[in-house]
């Protein structure tokens, strides 16, 4: 059987959100999703219980905070964050675009920063 139905997603487009942080998925695979993140300023602190999450830097670069480290991904470059690991996003510079992989439906539950 063939699939005679093919989208192709055009990510600048995607991306072009003015707001300080946009996330919205753009396709699925199986029982993932592929979001697109855009964003000006840090997102919150959270974790997902249910599920890892694989980040790839497009444009701008991110910073992954954790508890006890910060990791700078640039462009080309992917991590994943495995399932209940506290995290935050930051963008390198005045805006980041990159990709997130994760399941579909995963939870995202808020948290408190790490005390210091």
């Amino acid at each position: 059987m063939q699939n005679s139905s093919f989208e192709v997603v055009n990510l600048s487009i995607e991306s072009a959100a003015a707001q300080s942080y946009d996330n919205h998925p753009i396709a699925k695979v199986n029982d993932h999703e592929v979001r697109i993140s855009t964003m000006t300023e840090a997102y919150h602190w959270h974790c997902h219980p249910d599920s890892d999450e694989s980040f790839l830097a497009l444009e701008g670069g991110l910073f992954i905070d954790f508890d006890d480290r910060t990791v700078e991904l640039l462009p080309g470059q992917m991590i994943t964050v495995n399932q209940g690991v506290r995290h935050r996003t930051r963008p390198i510079g005045k805006r980041s675009v990159n990709l997130t992989f994760e399941r579909a439906g995963a939870r995202s539950e808020a948290l408190t920063s790490p005390e210091v």
